[in-house]
């Protein structure tokens, strides 16, 4: 009873066949284009198909990094702040030059120096071309104290004890 189906209600029935697709025609090869010299070729070498075209990745863009630049923007140059601290370094070493007694002559020229690199460096600073004008300022002040002040006292101080003697 294998094909038959055993109803209650009234005689067997046969068994249905399967349902076949319908026949399709079998599938040709496409012929791949004809290559011209001086294009690459559109397909595949030995196969005839045309070669899959590969998808980009699909990353978002790029984001840039740090602030946005427009157009034409320069960034500005850092100040230079090499005089100020020039000045304020050989008025340093003017000072305690001028103060020993043996080394006051060097004490004067490296005052004069520091006179010199302090005053640049402040025209720098009020231009804004530099941003140390306190350095610049303190290395001539002490240039002035190691070219003028403390010789004069060291002058004075050698005087009176001449008018003593």
């Amino acid at each position: 009873m294998s094909g038959a189906n055993p109803g209650e209600f009234g005689p067997p029935q046969p068994a249905k066949p399967p349902q076949q697709p319908p026949a399709q025609p079998p599938v040709q090869p496409a012929q791949p284009p004809p290559v011209t010299y001086g294009q690459p070729p559109q397909s595949a070498p030995g196969y005839g198909y045309p070669s899959p075209a590969y998808p980009s990745p699909a990353y978002p863009p790029a984001q840039p990094v740090g602030y946005p630049m427009t157009p034409g923007y320069v960034m500005p140059m850092q100040p230079s702040n090499g005089m100020g601290t020039t000045g304020l370094v050989l008025g340093i070493i003017g000072v305690v030059c001028s103060v020993t007694f043996f080394l006051w002559f060097l004490g004067v020229i490296l005052g004069v120096l520091a006179i010199i690199f302090g005053a640049i460096g402040r025209g720098k600073a009020n231009r804004g071309e530099a941003t140390n004008k306190g350095a610049a300022t303190a290395g001539l002040v002490c240039g002035i104290v190691a070219t003028v002040i403390l010789p004069l006292l060291g002058f004075l101080v050698f005087a009176s004890f001449m008018s003593v003697i």
